[in-house]
């Protein structure tokens, strides 16, 4: 389809949720910096004059997930009346002025708790589009021809690394094998790695019983976290490598516990295991690090993967530029959602960089998927070691969730994002007022010392 002629209808209302997931309970998803999150959802919901509604979803730790909320409640004005022709008609133009608001851009610009607010918005609005369209984003996006998907994208400050003519003559050098790379990925599906088997907060035990599971799964990419004492780490190590195998593929993951010097030395140490990336290894913001660390770290065979936390674009270019990074990953709940992911895909294509995204985190896996289909298909030249990151829980709660069998990602057909949580996840997870959320506090089974403390209204008090 491509025109927007379909997509004459007015956005008339737009409202927020602040969900929340006590992931905390479990210790599922603790790592070397966030030992206890409440995996958690800032819930977008665009309504039409003509009653169809889109549902967008931008991800935090818990703590805090309602200041994002609240930014995007102050960005409603730029939507409120809007007809979607305006924005899809030149998207990159329309993201250019949205971010640049001229004082909500101060509290980024694009980047922090207002860019987490504008991506929940844009992943609403493609989830509207796709629900229009009667087709699934990723289809969307692999029926765009190259001078559209350009259009979609805000090149402003990464030009010195693709211009707009190169990234159309790169997508135009893939369009050739499109239908045969669309049939291959939809008959092999997206290959996955998980995360599940290797929580910081997980028993020995644990590790064990759930990478003989994922074993039998049909995994063979494997991540385990680290970075909180060495010599536990590599105990976990040994043990993971026990279960999967000398011939299965480990990742690592510091999620930014180290400086630069205790990165190469922990990892240094950690290389007898044969790690195929160590991922956030530092603070995500410093790109002089991340290329010491990767050079320091070559002649081990390790890899240096980061993305996650990236706040926008223009970080990427630097990492991708700089040769800080190995493998990149992208987050579909980072930056300004779809359009500004896609601006990463393109440039690390040309810099011959693999994109190996990351999705651990409540509706992660159900966004990204859209967007590697998009890129295996469309962008990369090859799918050689385009992995993309499985975590298993949290999937229930969407009415069309994300789904791997054998170790790869089924590609969805339903119209849309995947994104719409189902319609009692509002009524039991909402923050503080939920059933679950009640029940726990009235048992004494969770607190919350910020709730405890603050003196501003919660979103959903």
């Amino acid at each position: 389809m491509g025109e927007t002629k379909d997509l004459d209808d007015v956005i008339v209302n737009l409202e927020v949720e602040d969900i929340r997931f006590p992931t905390s309970l479990e210790l599922d998803g603790s790592d070397a910096i966030h030992p206890s999150p409440d995996y958690s959802a800032c819930y977008v919901i665009i309504t039409t004059a003509s009653g169809l509604r889109g549902y967008g979803i931008s991800f935090t730790l818990g703590r805090g997930n309602e200041i994002v909320a609240n930014c995007v409640d102050s960005l409603r004005f730029l939507l409120i009346d809007v007809n979607l022709k305006e924005i899809f008609s030149d998207m990159g133009s329309w993201l250019y002025k949205a971010n640049n608001e001229g004082q909500l851009r101060w509290l980024g610009p694009e980047k922090g708790v207002i860019g987490l607010a504008m991506g929940g918005i844009v992943n609403a609005l493609w989830d509207l589009r796709g629900r229009i369209e009667g087709k699934p984003v990723w289809k969307i996006l692999v029926d765009l021809d190259p001078h559209q998907i350009v259009k979609l994208i805000d090149f402003t400050y990464i030009e010195d690394c693709i211009t707009k003519e190169e990234a159309v003559e790169l997508l135009q050098k893939q369009r050739w094998m499109k239908d045969e790379r669309e049939k291959q990925v939809l008959d092999e599906g997206v290959a996955a790695y998980t995360t599940a088997v290797g929580w910081l907060g997980y028993s020995d035990q644990k590790i064990r019983d759930l990478s003989a599971r994922f074993l039998a799964e049909g995994f063979t990419d494997f991540k385990l976290k680290v970075g909180s004492n060495i010599e536990d780490d590599i105990r976990r190590c040994k043990v993971l490598r026990d279960c999967i195998g000398w011939e299965n593929r480990m990742m690592v993951d510091a999620n930014q516990k180290w400086g630069t010097g205790q990165a190469i030395q922990w990892m240094s140490r950690l290389s007898e295991f044969k790690p195929m990336w160590i991922e956030e290894p530092t603070s995500p913001d410093d790109v002089m690090a991340h290329k010491a660390i990767s050079e320091a770290l070559k002649p081990f065979g390790i890899g240096v993967a980061t993305g996650e936390a990236c706040q926008n674009r223009v970080i990427f270019k630097q990492f991708l530029m700089s040769g800080g990074m190995q493998y990149c990953q992208i987050d579909s709940a980072r930056m300004s959602g779809v359009n500004e992911v896609l601006a990463v895909y393109l440039m690390a294509a040309k810099l011959g960089v693999p994109v190996c995204p990351h999705a651990g985190g409540v509706g992660l896996c159900e966004m990204v998927q859209h967007l590697q289909i998009f890129y295996l298909i469309s962008v990369t030249d090859t799918l050689e070691g385009r992995i993309t990151e499985w975590v298993d829980h949290l999937h229930d709660p969407f009415t069309n969730p994300a789904r791997v069998i054998n170790a790869r990602y089924q590609i969805p057909l339903e119209p849309g994002y995947s994104t719409q949580f189902k319609d009692s996840i509002s009524r039991e997870y909402i923050y503080p007022t939920g059933t679950v959320w009640k029940d726990l506090f009235s048992s004494s089974k969770y607190k919350d010392p910020s709730l405890e403390k603050k003196k501003l209204p919660m979103i959903h008090n």
